[in-house]
C-alpha cells in the first residue's frame, strides 16, 4: 500500500508589479526648519562677500567700465520723470527695466558707488538665495541645497556681476527666478494630478484633467518679461522655458497614466502656456515703458505720422508704432555691431570661449602711482572670470549632464541643461558680432546647478560600504576646499584691491587673461 503524499502547506507567491500602481507622493522637500536654516546662513554669507566694499573701485568717483552707460542713465530717469534720453550717445539701447532698478539705489544712497551698485547686489544676493533653493527643491535634500548656494557665494562671474552696475545681474536674477517658478510649478501639477488620480478620475477623459489656474507658471512669465524688460536676450528664456513647462506638463501626464497625453498636453495646456509664457512676457514688456509712453520728449514717442507715416485701420496704436520705431533703431545699433563693420574691443570674446573661461573682460585697472600693497606701485584692478575650479571643469560636467539627462533620464541634469543652452546657444547663431564674456553670466547658476548635483550623486550614490560613503564625502569636503581658496586667491582682482606687480602677474594663470 502506498503511502498518501503529505500536503505541504501553500506558500503565498509574491506578485511583482512592474511598476508602481500610484506615483510616489513627492512634491517637495519636507524638511522645511534645516531647509530656511540653510537658506539663512548662505543668504548672511552671500549679503557679506556681495555689500563687502562695493562701493569701491570708481574712476577717480565716476562709474568704471559700461556703468558709464547705466549709472548716468538710471540717474537721469530719477530726475527726468522716468525717461531716458542717453543724450551723450544719442540712442537707447536697451530696455528701461534694469536702469529702473539702479536707479532705486541711487535714489537712496545718491550718485556714488554704493548708490549705483546697492540694487546690484542686493540682486545677486537674492540670485544666491534662489540657487541654493531650487537645488534643495530638484535634489530632496537641504545638504546639497547647501552646496548650491556655497558655489554660488564663491562664483567669481556672479559675484563680480552683482557688484557692478550692468544690467546682467538683474537679467540672471529675473531668468533664475523664473526658472525656479517653474520648478515649483512642475511640483504642483503632480500634487494635483495625483489628486485627482485618487479620487479616480484620471480616466474621465482620453486626454487627463484640467489643472486649473497655475500662479506659479504666470508668475515665470511675469519675471520672464521682466528679463525682456532688461535685455533682450531674455526672449531666449522665453522660448526655452516655455518647451520646458509643455514638456514638464507630457512628464506629468504621462506618469500618471493619462490616455493620450500628448494630445493632452496640446489640448489642456499649449493655450494657457502660450498665454503664461509668451502673452504675459509681452504686456510686462510693454509696460515697462510706461514712462516713455507718459512722457511728451521721450526719444521717438510721437514718430507715428512723422518718420513712419499715418496709421492705416489695421495697424496697432500710435503708440506702440513709435515704440516699435525706437526698438527697431535699437536693433539697427546692436546688429551694426560686427566684427566685418570694423567694431573690435580688446576684451572681446566668442561663445566657444565662454564655457572655460579662457577670455575674460578688464573692467578696470590701475598702475599709476597706486599706493596701499607695500610695494613702490601697486595694481588695482577689476576683471569678471570664472573661478577655475568649476568654470574649467565646463566641459566634463556637460558631458555627464548630457549622459544624466538623456542616457539615464534624469530630468533634474535636463533641466538645468535648458537653463544652460539657453543662455549660450543663441550666441552661436551671429558670430560676427561683438561679444563679451559678461553675456555668459546667465549661464553661472546653472553651471552651480550642475556642479552641485553631480556632487550630489557623490554623496548618495547607492552603496552598502560606508568607506565608499566616507571617501564621497571627503572627495566632495576637497573640492569644496578647492573652489573656497580659488575664489580667495582671486578675490583681489575681482573687488580692486591694491596688490603688488608680482602679485597682479601670479594672478594672470593664462595668456588669454591679459
Amino acid at each position: 500500500m502506498t503511502a498518501p503524499t503529505p500536503v505541504l502547506p501553500e506558500r503565498a507567491v509574491p506578485v511583482i508589479s512592474p511598476g508602481p500602481l500610484v506615483p510616489v507622493a513627492d512634491f517637495g522637500p519636507l524638511d522645511r526648519a534645516q531647509g530656511w536654516a540653510m537658506t539663512g546662513v548662505i543668504a548672511g554669507l552671500a549679503a557679506t562677500s556681495r555689500f563687502l566694499n562695493v562701493w569701491s573701485p570708481t574712476d577717480a568717483g565716476t562709474p568704471i567700465f559700461d556703468e558709464k552707460h547705466y549709472a548716468p542713465q538710471a540717474w537721469q530717469m530719477l530726475h527726468n520723470n522716468g525717461v531716458e534720453d542717453n543724450p551723450g550717445f544719442g540712442l537707447v539701447v536697451h530696455p528701461p527695466v534694469g536702469k529702473q532698478l539702479i536707479a532705486v539705489g541711487e535714489a537712496i544712497f545718491g550718485y556714488s558707488g554704493l548708490g549705483w551698485r546697492f540694487s546690484m547686489a542686493l540682486l545677486g544676493v537674492i540670485t544666491v538665495v534662489l540657487v541654493a533653493r531650487i537645488v534643495r527643491r530638484i535634489t530632496r535634500s537641504t545638504l546639497i541645497g547647501g552646496i548650491a548656494g556655497l558655489l554660488m557665494v564663491v562664483e567669481s562671474v556672479s559675484f563680480v556681476t552683482s557688484r557692478t552696475a550692468l544690467l546682467d545681474g538683474v537679467l540672471v536674477t529675473f531668468v533664475v527666478a523664473a526658472f525656479g517658478a517653474l520648478i515649483v510649478d512642475r511640483d504642483q501639477v503632480r500634487e494635483r494630478m495625483h489628486t485627482v488620480l485618487l479620487d479616480g478620475r484620471i480616466g474621465e477623459t482620453p486626454w487627463g484633467p484640467r489643472l486649473g489656474v497655475r500662479w506659479w507658471r504666470f508668475g515665470a512669465g511675469v519675471l520672464l518679461g521682466l528679463a525682456c524688460a532688461t535685455k533682450w536676450s531674455g526672449l531666449y528664456f522665453v522660448l526655452f522655458f516655455g518647451l520646458m513647462s509643455l514638456a514638464f506638463d507630457v512628464a506629468a501626464r504621462r506618469q500618471y497614466r493619462v490616455g493620450r497625453p500628448w494630445l493632452g498636453t496640446v489640448r489642456r495646456d499649449l493655450g494657457p502656456t502660450a498665454w503664461a509664457m509668451g502673452v504675459i512676457p509681452l504686456l510686462v514688456y510693454l509696460s515697462s515703458y510706461w514712462a516713455w509712453f507718459a512722457s511728451e520728449t521721450g526719444v521717438n514717442r510721437y514718430e507715428a505720422g512723422r518718420t513712419i507715416g499715418e496709421r492705416a485701420w489695421f495697424q496697432p496704436p500710435d503708440a506702440i508704432r513709435s515704440l516699435w520705431h525706437y526698438t527697431f533703431k535699437a536693433y539697427e545699433f546692436h546688429s551694426g555691431l560686427t566684427n566685418a563693420g570694423g567694431n573690435h574691443h580688446p576684451w572681446e570674446s566668442k561663445p566657444w570661449t565662454w564655457p572655460m573661461s579662457l577670455r575674460p573682460v578688464l573692467y578696470a585697472i590701475d598702475q599709476d602711482n597706486v599706493p596701499g600693497c607695500g610695494a613702490a606701485s601697486c595694481v588695482k584692478a577689476v576683471m569678471l572670470v570664472g573661478t577655475p575650479a568649476m568654470w574649467w571643469l565646463a566641459v566634463p560636467v556637460l558631458v555627464y549632464a548630457v549622459w544624466r539627462a538623456f542616457i539615464r533620464r534624469d530630468w533634474r541634469y535636463a533641466v538645468v541643461l535648458v537653463g544652460y543652452c539657453a543662455g549660450w546657444l543663441p550666441w552661436f547663431a551671429d558670430i560676427d558680432r561683438q561679444m563679451y564674456f559678461f553675456y555668459a553670466a546667465t549661464m553661472a547658476p546653472f553651471l552651480v546647478m550642475a556642479i552641485a548635483l553631480i556632487c550630489g550623486d557623490i554623496l548618495y550614490k547607492p552603496t552598502r560600504d560606508p568607506e565608499r560613503r566616507t571617501l564621497g564625502a571627503i572627495v566632495v569636503c576637497l573640492y569644496l576646499a578647492v573652489v573656497i581658496t580659488n575664489f580667495v586667491w582671486l578675490f583681489p582682482v575681482l573687488t580692486g584691491m591694491p596688490i603688488s606687480q608680482h602679485t597682479w602677474n601670479m594672478e594672470i594663470w593664462l595668456p588669454s587673461w591679459r
